[in-house]
Formats: C-alpha cells, structure tokens, sequence
C-alpha cells in the first residue's frame, strides 16, 4: 500500500513456493503485483548479477522481473520468456508501469474514473467501481464471433489491456499505452527442408524443457492429435513418470479417450481420463461462465473445466498444446485459399459476373456455396475460426438494442490491413487474424480460466518467442502443401521422429462436444428454462431462440452452436446483471436457474 497505490494479491505459489511473496518489494523502491511464468528467469538473474551486481532477497521470477526493470526499464519486455501480466509500482517516480505478454495468454482489465486507474485479472473485481451496462455492440459481436474481441469486455468502460501492450500512469494522469511486440510473419523460401524441420524441433524441445521448471508437480493435457501428443512425447525426455490428462464423453464419436491411451502406450507414460455426460455439463456451466467473467460460448470449456478438476488432484501445473494451430497453420480452414484459386484468380468482372449468377443458384443447390466463397473477398469470407450467426439480419432478429451497426469486419479489418502491409499471403492472412483474434478472445481465455478455477496452471510451450521465430519464417507451401488435405505439415514432419506414427497425420478433435445430441433430448427443457428465466429478455429475442430450439429438437436443423451461444450469454446475464443465479461458488450446492434431471454425478477417472 502507498498513498497513491493499493496492491492486493492471491497466490497460486509454483516457484520459490516460501520466499516470494507478493506484493513484492524491491530496493525499497518498487511495489510488483504478477501474474504469469518467467521460464528464462534463472538465465536473466544470472545476467542481472553478473552486468549489473543485483542482488536478490529470493529465488523466484517475480523479483527478477521488477529488477530487470530497474536496470533494463521497458527493454525487460523483450528479454521475457514466458506468460505475464505485471504491474510495477515506482514510489520514487511515483508512477506505474505494466504489461501483458506478447501471445495474450495471461489476462488484465483495466478500468478508469475520477478516482484513478483500477487493473485486475479478473474483471469482476472491477464490476464494484463500473456502471455495469451491457454494451449491445459487444453483445452483437459476441453472436459472430462467441466471444468478445479485444480490448472490450460485454461492461462498458472496462477494457482489457492488449496482447503485447504496455501502460504507464501516475496519479492525475491518463493512461499510456503502446504495443511492444506484434507478431509479424515474414516467410521465407526454404532450400533445406530436413533444416527446417530440425530447427521446429528443436525450438519445441527447448520450450518444453523451459516450461517444466517447477517447484511443484507438473503434468500434461493429452488429446488425439498432434499438438499435445508432441508437447508430452518432449516432456517425458525431460519427466518419464509425467502423468497426461484427457478426457471424452459416451457419445459415438466424440471421445479422445481411447486415441489418447493409445498414444500414451506409445510413449510410455500414464493418462488418467475422464468422462463426463450431459448433466456435468448443465451442473457445471454457472460455475465455468462465473470463472470466464465475459460469456465465451465454445462448448469445449466444459471438458477442459472438468480435464482441468481431474488434474489439479494430481499436479499443479500442466503443459498443453494451443497456439500450435495458429503458428504453423493448422486449421482445415486454411486450405481453402487453395480450393478456391480458380475463382479467385480470375479478373474482377468475370467474378463480379459469377458472383450474380451464385445468387440466382437456389439454397442447397450443389455449388452454390463454392461460387459465393469464390467471389467473396477473404476479408469478407474469413472472420476468424467461429463465425455462430454469419448474417446480419438474424443478429437483428436475436438482439432486441440497436448495436450501433457493428459488423465483424469492425474487429477484422485492422488485422487485414497489417497483414496487407506485411505483403503475406491468404494462408498467413487468415493465421494472422486468427492469432489476433481468435486465439486471444478463445483459446487462451478459456485456457487460462478453465484451469485457474482449480488453482492449476496451464502453461503453452508453442507460444514461445523462439518458436514463433521459426513459426514465422515458414512459406505457405510448408503449412498447407498444395494437393494434400494435410495441415501444419511441416510441424508434423518434424515431430515424426518423436510421436507415436498414427498420430503424425492424425486431424485433432480438440475436445468435441456433442451439444447438438444434448440439446436435442437431455439439455431440451433445461435450455428452455435458462431463455424463460434468465431476465435477458429486454436485450435478447428469446421466442425467436426458442424457435431455434424447437428446430433444433425436430431436426429441421443443426441450431446447437447458435443456442449455446444464448444460453451462456443467458446465464452470464443472470450472474453478472440481474444477479438472480447464484453459481454455486465455494457451495456444495448451487442456486441454479433450473435444476438438470435427477442423476447419479458421472464424472469418472480411472488409471490407463
């Protein structure tokens, strides 16, 4: 405490568990507040020592970022290696300075008014100080995307400090901001392909090896694919008892379980899954939306909350595979540059003329669809990875507040137009947004959240500096080669010498959720409970929902995405708006909108 700074901190202690508390005090002149793993902090202590004679009253990473300040200032950002969001309180200049890491995978909100600059990770500690309105143009923009970009949040006046942003602030000033770090690809020709692939590898290796430092148990999440089978075929080289975590549903196709086992034979390590069925997940979702703080309607939090649950009985750390997709091109939607050159090579006025004729082509007729995305811009086409309401005038009939004219081009068009001025390709242009968006407002939110609501911390080996440097060199033809469905080919042929050969080729399924089973019979009259009784009635068409749903029972279409994408904005309004669901935190029981059926609590684990 200061008299122009209040600190408060809690601690999920992983390194130097006994020294290095926080607020943490450095040369009687700095405060820190820290959130986040400096995997290099050892190389940059030593450093520290040696040029500049530090001295250091603990062994931990948080005192070696507030030192690395005093000596370096602002250039400590480029020298971190690791997940953060810090801030630093100068009492002799009287002035903070903070920072988020560069990839965005450790949140900060911040939030001005007459009284100063309020920063937290969660933001529901800033709800107090907040006029707490739903903002309808972030509401629309969480029907496109099922989550709210960056810098906003779904509060008006609370924000989120970027994904490679810094700030500074002193009393009676307003805040500065400024991005220390963007991620820009410049790729390369490649002459020595075998070169490459050792370099991929041994840039992982490294990151793994970084990642595992750890005064307390770590382990690691273990899906079907490639990504985390190649995150823990590393990490036993360095931990061969290491304990992997996965997790699937007993519903045809939608379990990794038996993949994941396989794979862990292969390499010798023991997984622990877990089952989970449509009532853990209606039990769950009020807890999991209270840990999101914004509404993110991906249904794979739920098994991620409950993989997460399993693991945190076991270790306190894990390791996981995001990031992977996005550095070295591997969603299957990124083939499609490649599907459609044939139109979209063509000159303008023959487009322009097959364009006219993909809209006088009848709904379901065969190529239709093929024409239209042929002829559309890709700044048009591609917003991202999740695209739940894709017209303009359904998000009208859902939203009942004019949202201002938002469109997802809004969020969409600045990363365009870096990634024009980079001069990439469509394939790197649509990694490069999904980086800046879908990454950050998805992947890591729910990473993070999902795994902090147990106290466990999940830590990205693929999000690293040093594998973004060869990440971002590669050409296109090593991502997604032309002629083959395959993606992130260079990453796979790179790790084929270290994961089990089944999985080398192996499309992962990243947790599927069989939603559109639930909905239709379990989850049938629990969804409609949540529409009738969650108060969001002044903001959200809910008969025009409810008819989705009925749809959706009758089979007269796949609705699941766009009705879990309501029902969490649903029950998100009931805890954070009308405060009339009580999400059962720290209760054995939970004040539920509606209660699920009666059933035996199935979440299961066994050892493989």
């Amino acid at each position: 405490m200061d008299d122009d700074a209040i600190f408060a901190h809690k601690r999920l202690a992983i390194i130097d568990v006994e020294l290095s508390k926080e607020p943490l005090p450095y040369l009687d002149r700095y405060l820190l507040t820290f959130n986040g793993e400096i995997y290099n902090y050892l190389e940059l202590r030593e450093e520290l020592i040696r040029e500049h004679g530090a001295q250091f009253a603990t062994n931990g990473d948080g005192e070696v970022v507030v030192a690395g300040f005093h000596y370096w200032g602002e250039a400590v950002l480029d020298r971190l290696r690791g997940m953060f969001a810090f801030v630093i309180w100068d009492r002799e200049q009287r002035r903070a300075f903070g920072a988020r890491d560069p990839f965005g995978i450790k949140p900060m909100h911040y939030l001005q008014t007459d009284d100063g600059l309020f920063l937290a990770s969660e933001k529901k500690a800033l709800l107090p100080f907040a006029d707490g309105e739903v903002d309808p143009e972030q509401l629309s923009h969480l029907l496109t995307f099922q989550y709210v970009p960056e810098p906003s949040t779904l509060h008006h006046g609370i924000k989120r400090i970027g994904a490679g942003e810094c700030l500074t602030w002193a009393p009676d000033e307003q805040m500065v901001m400024r991005r220390y770090f963007r991620p820009v690809f410049h790729p390369i020709p490649v002459s020595d392909n075998a070169k490459i692939f050792h370099d991929i590898q041994d840039a992982l290796r490294e990151s793994v090896r970084l990642h595992m430092r750890s005064d307390v148990p770590v382990g690691a999440f273990l899906s079907s694919g490639i990504d985390s089978t190649s995150v823990v075929a590393l990490a036993r080289e360095f931990n061969p008892d290491i304990l992997t975590f996965t997790v699937g549903f007993d519903v045809a196709g939608y379990s990794e379980i038996d993949i994941a086992q396989e794979s862990a034979r292969a390499l010798g390590v023991t997984t622990i899954p877990t089952k989970i069925n449509a009532y853990d997940m209606m039990e769950a979702l009020p807890r999991i939306v209270w840990h999101l703080d914004d509404p993110v309607a991906d249904p794979s939090l739920v098994p991620l909350y409950y993989v997460a649950k399993t693991a945190a009985e076991h270790v306190t750390v894990v390791l996981s595979g995001e990031g992977a997709d996005e550095f070295f091109g591997g969603y299957l939607i990124y083939r499609e540059p490649l599907s459609l050159a044939m139109l979209t090579r063509l000159p303008d006025p023959m487009r322009r003329g097959l364009k006219a004729v993909s809209r006088a082509i009848p709904n379901g007729i065969r190529g239709k669809s093929f024409l239209e995305r042929g002829t559309t811009p890709l700044e048009e086409r591609f917003s991202g990875n999740a695209r739940i309401f894709s017209a303009d005038d359904e998000i009208r009939r859902v939203l009942k507040r004019n949202a201002g004219g938002a469109r997802y081009t809004d969020i969409t068009k600045p990363y365009y137009a870096e990634a024009c001025a980079d001069g990439l390709d469509d394939v790197t242009k649509m990694q490069y947004v999904d980086m800046s968006t879908w990454l950050r407002g998805d992947i890591l939110v729910k990473a993070d959240r999902m795994s902090m609501a147990h106290s466990l911390e999940l830590r990205v080996p693929f999000l690293d500096r040093d594998v973004w440097a060869v990440a971002s060199k590669l050409p296109q033809a090593l991502k997604v080669p032309a002629g083959s469905r395959t993606t992130k080919w260079a990453m796979r042929q790179a790790m084929a010498q270290v994961v089990p050969p089944s999985i080398v080729n192996r499309p992962k399924l990243g947790f599927p959720v069989p939603t559109r089973v639930w909905l239709a019979n379990e989850m049938y009259e629990w969804a409609r409970d949540i529409l009738h009784n969650s108060g969001a009635g002044d903001l959200i068409n809910l008969s025009y929902v409810e008819e989705l749903l009925r749809d959706h029972k009758a089979g007269r279409a796949d609705n699941s995405r766009k009705i879990w994408t309501i029902l969490v904005f649903c029950v998100w309004h009931a805890i954070f708006v009308t405060k009339t669901l009580d999400p059962g935190i720290g209760r054995n029981e939970s004040a539920l909108l509606t209660k699920p059926p009666t059933a035996a609590h199935s979440v299961e684990q066994t050892l493989a």
